[in-house]
């Protein structure tokens, strides 16, 4: 009598090969379910990838798991490309491998008929199918997460690029204009921008232009003090200008005072200096 790992493996190899044999017409049978939203277009490009996953799957159910673990990581990372490209969701994505698990596991159970397979045997193939699947949804998941996570991070640092601009305007006097709130973060980012252009610009003076800043508080300000302090370090004088009257009157309920000369209008800031 077979052992139940020997009866399971032949049987796996029969339900892979009916698999492998049929993944076009499979991958064709998302065109025609009533769930389907994609656009003709989407579909087509979308074909090749829905025949790559039920080869993944039809492979899987033979090979080592550590075999198809790793076919599955490059799938995932993959998928996340054609996600992008094709502006899907990840949602629409796990959409899809849930609708061939639903499909292949019909196909387990329906070959597990044909041949009266035991219960055992059929949860030992079930099992191993629905790891893999549970598996594909792990790396797709995480690809998806870590692919967005970057884009994030480079449009901080775009957003930081552009939320902080330093203007030379003569030789030896560059402007940092401020628009929006200063919150500490833009605060703490103030001082490195200021820092690196005065030093690469070869600045002697920086105005800092506080216009398009509708309050200031005390942190903020403490940030700015710590900006003038560290300009003074480099030889740069340092001038506050756009302090309109709403502002001046909280700095001075709330008791601030500047080192640093303070004008109404970026005009006047630079017509001192020179």
């Amino acid at each position: 009598m077979q052992s139940i790992d020997n009866r399971v493996n032949i049987f796996l190899k029969d339900v892979s090969d009916h698999i492998l044999s049929s993944k076009y017409r499979f991958a064709n049978l998302r065109f025609d379910d009533d769930t389907n939203i994609y656009s003709d277009e989407i579909n087509i490009m979308i074909k090749q990838w829905r025949v790559n996953l039920i080869e993944i799957y039809g492979l899987s159910i033979i090979q080592e798991q550590l075999d198809s673990f790793a076919v599955l990581k490059e799938w995932g990372k993959e998928t996340v490309d054609l996600l992008v490209n094709l502006n899907l969701t990840l949602d629409d994505a796990i959409e899809e491998v849930r609708f061939y698990r639903n499909m292949i596991g019909n196909v387990i159970k329906d070959k597990a008929k044909e041949v009266n397979m035991s219960l055992d045997v059929f949860y030992e193939a079930i099992s191993k199918f629905d790891s893999v699947v549970d598996k594909a949804i792990h790396w797709l998941s995480l690809s998806y997460t870590s692919l967005y996570s970057h884009r994030i991070t480079m449009a901080e640092t775009t957003a930081f690029e552009l939320s902080i601009p330093v203007v030379k305007i003569t030789s030896n006097i560059g402007i940092i204009p401020i628009i929006g709130v200063l919150d500490t973060q833009r605060a703490s980012q103030l001082m490195e921008k200021a820092l690196e252009a005065g030093s690469e610009f070869n600045l002697n003076y920086m105005i800092i232009d506080l216009s398009g800043v509708p309050i200031i508080d005390t942190m903020v300000a403490h940030q700015i003090f710590k900006v003038i302090e560290a300009l003074q370090l480099l030889g740069i004088e340092t001038r506050l200008s756009g302090i309109r009257i709403e502002i001046a009157q909280t700095m001075v309920n709330l008791g601030i005072r500047f080192t640093a000369r303070t004008f109404s209008s970026l005009h006047l800031a630079i017509q001192d200096i020179l």
